[in-house]
């Protein structure tokens, strides 16, 4: 998930795909839909669950009280922005506070799981979870249907652990791992409004207390087992300096009151029968056109972002990913295009997290000002603005990079529209009518 300097967030890699992933056929919960609003905080993760130690929990926790339907239910919250969206959720019974990443570009949800023990000082209460404090928590035996091996909802096998309980291993593309064991567990909202209890990894790791939110197509993702039919979320502009001040934003469940401002583009789906090695058939992916510098239109053909046969060129719409990731034939004219308007200010021999070479020493509103505003086409005229003033990444040390990475060096084929390019826009899923819609707003305010 997290890349070297904790930046390029949680890309996730799909590599097997059958009927039984499409969100429509999720046989574990039944057909509820709800509108949320939550808090979100951000932080610069360090996400490598190293969990080679999986959760034991010997038994089973019968719960034989009935679980509420969800209602419709609007509570409007707002979260902070650095690098990563996380979303503070309710969990379990009574519930217990967890932040999440929240990541439209993967599939498990997952959560950091340890028995809190008496210590002084005590440890934060939002550091992990705590199983043994919730009624309604229960772990996935190996018989269950989720623990086959030939189940393609893992980039690893599940496994049969000594406890006769499903341990899965997550892969995520910068090669970092989450492994323990699935559980099952609800999101508690209020007495009257809890989800089912819903399939989640159970991560017993010492070093990150985030979890993630995985918000993908996939049948095990949160909004496939909630029956979530839209969402969206507003990501606040970073300040130009790191530790300033955090602006806020928002993340919907369910309607959306700006919606009507918003402009729709349709949501490639692709069948399930389709095997192709370079696609992420559970990604959120639309029709890119085009990219515009400064008001000059890139010579890049429409083909480069749309997936060819064997799947490589797809884009992508990912909250999980820092920065934006093209394809060779995209990435190269972008940097030309840099290095005709900037070239002799660039950082010479200086590569970011292996990905991202077009850096500079400060400067930043001066580079800002000569390379313009940059603008994403997509179908129907709809386009993510990104101004010049908020052109450059902070990365620390003084150094200052175009958001922008190649996505052969991540080891993908896809172009990723990361969540710096989504500052200050509202990005919709409507999940029910297959479209993604854009909106510009000041996400810092209360919207």
């Amino acid at each position: 998930m997290a890349l070297s300097q904790k930046t390029m967030l949680l890309i996730s890699l799909f590599f097997l795909i059958s009927p039984s992933l499409s969100a429509k056929e999720n046989k574990y919960l039944s057909n509820t839909t709800f509108s949320l609003s939550f808090p979100l905080t951000t932080s610069q993760l360090s996400l490598s669950p190293n969990t080679s130690k999986p959760l034991h929990h010997a038994s089973l926790i019968s719960n034989s009280k009935r679980i509420p339907r969800l209602t419709s239910y609007n509570h409007k919250l707002s979260f902070k922005y650095s690098m990563a969206p996380i979303v503070s959720l309710p969990i379990g019974t009574p519930p217990q506070t967890q932040q999440m990443v929240l990541d439209t570009g993967s599939q498990l949800s997952w959560i950091q799981c340890h028995k809190k023990t008496q210590s002084k000082p005590p440890p934060p209460p939002m550091a992990s979870f705590d199983p043994s404090l919730s009624s309604t928590f229960s772990v996935l035996p190996c018989t269950h249907p989720i623990c086959k091996p030939r189940v393609p909802d893992f980039t690893l096998p599940t496994s049969c652990d000594q406890n006769k309980l499903c341990h899965y291993s997550y892969f995520y593309a910068d090669g970092t791992l989450a492994e323990g064991n699935l559980v099952r567990e609800k999101f508690t909202f209020s007495p009257s409004v809890s989800t089912p209890p819903l399939i989640l990894g159970c991560a017993k790791d010492t070093s990150d207390s985030e979890g993630i939110l995985g918000m993908n197509r996939g049948r095990v993702s949160f909004a496939s087992e909630a029956k979530i039919t839209k969402f969206s979320y507003c990501i606040p502009a970073r300040p130009a300096q790191t530790g300033s001040n955090l602006p806020t934003g928002t993340f919907y469940l369910g309607n959306n009151p700006n919606s009507a401002g918003f402009r729709y583009v349709d949501m490639l789906t692709f069948d399930p029968s389709q095997r192709m090695p370079n696609l992420d058939p559970l990604a959120y992916t639309v029709v890119m056109l085009g990219i515009r510098i400064g008001g000059k239109k890139l010579s890049i053909l429409p083909s480069v972002f749309r997936h060819d046969p064997s799947g490589a060129g797809q884009t992508m719409i990912d909250s999980g990913s820092e920065f934006t990731y093209f394809v060779d034939e995209a990435y190269t004219k972008v940097r030309e295009e840099i290095v005709r308007l900037v070239g002799p200010r660039l950082k010479k021999g200086y590569v970011y997290s292996g990905v991202a070479d077009m850096c500079f020493d400060g400067h930043d509103v001066e580079i800002g000002r000569l390379i313009g505003d940059m603008v994403f086409e997509f179908e129907k005229g709809a386009e993510i603005v990104t101004p010049k003033e908020q052109i450059l990444a902070d990365v620390g040390g003084g150094v200052r990079c175009v958001a922008i990475g190649q996505s052969s060096k991540l080891g993908a084929a896809s172009n990723i529209i990361g969540n710096f390019h989504q500052q200050n826009q509202w990005v919709e899923f409507d999940l029910s009518n297959r479209r993604v819609g854009f909106g510009r707003a000041d996400c810092s305010r209360s919207v």
